[in-house]
């Protein structure tokens, strides 16, 4: 790990271009899941607020205090939700010091203008979603860049209308399609595993590739956040515990 590791990934639109990449870990729900996740070699814990009937879904005060735990142990903490109202996203990273804003829903180019106003030092995250070949929010791609998105997540939809954490992945090809039309770096979801990383080699050399988000594949049996699989992913996607090259 390189000797800047202690300050991961710092806030603000200049972390978001970095050539290293990441592993982002959703869904933790309790203090003994950062730790765990420190200790297993993620750089990222995604918290859930703002997504209703979620699994991992935190209440405000929980989601401060593991925010604080997760900034404690070297991990960069992310926002991941579906709300869309950019004054109470701003009001919540501020009462909470969370840097880093996943809108993983399909929230409007206007939310992330709003909110790069607001919070002119965030790193703001937008997920794209794949469905049937295309992503639903192609149309937007530009708008989103314009309105001040630093980073993307491509994810999949399902054909029933469910998104995120749907452990469905995706098709290389479709990714490949996307690519070109992207003007950010962007973070790969959807079905991630340490055994499908052959899958994505020509994703994984793309100049904006940055990294893996998972949830599923980072838990055990019973679906508790998991150290051996966390440091599986780690080493397949040759994340920051398995190579210093990608620091």
């Amino acid at each position: 790990m390189s000797p800047e590791s202690g300050s991961r990934l710092p806030a603000g639109r200049s972390a978001a271009p970095e050539a290293r990449r990441v592993l982002k870990v959703c869904g933790a729900t309790a203090p003994d899941d950062i730790t765990t996740l420190a200790g297993a070699g993620a750089d990222c814990v995604g918290l859930w607020h703002g997504i209703p009937g979620g699994h991992a879904e935190l209440p405000e005060l929980r989601l401060t205090e593991l925010a604080e735990a997760a900034l404690g142990t070297g991990l960069e903490p992310v926002l991941v939700t579906f709300l869309a109202d950019p004054e109470a996203l701003s009001r919540l990273a501020r009462r909470t010091g969370l840097r880093w804003l996943q809108l993983h829903a399909y929230q409007p180019p206007a939310v992330v203008r709003a909110l790069r106003a607001a919070l002119p030092d965030a790193v703001l995250v937008k997920v794209l979603h794949l469905r049937g070949g295309g992503c639903l929010e192609r149309p937007l791609i530009g708008a989103y860049e314009r309105a001040g998105t630093d980073m993307y997540l491509l994810d999949t939809a399902t054909e029933d209308g469910r998104i995120g954490s749907t452990g469905r992945p995706l098709s290389e090809r479709d990714v490949l399609t996307l690519l070109p039309g992207l003007g950010r770096p962007f973070l790969l979801a959807g079905g991630i595993s340490p055994y499908n990383r052959t899958d994505f080699e020509a994703v994984a050399g793309h100049p904006g590739f940055r990294g893996i988000d998972v949830d599923t594949a980072a838990r055990d049996g019973h679906g508790r956040i998991s150290a051996p699989a966390v440091t599986a992913l780690a080493r397949a996607w040759r994340t920051a515990t398995s190579s210093e090259e990608s620091i």
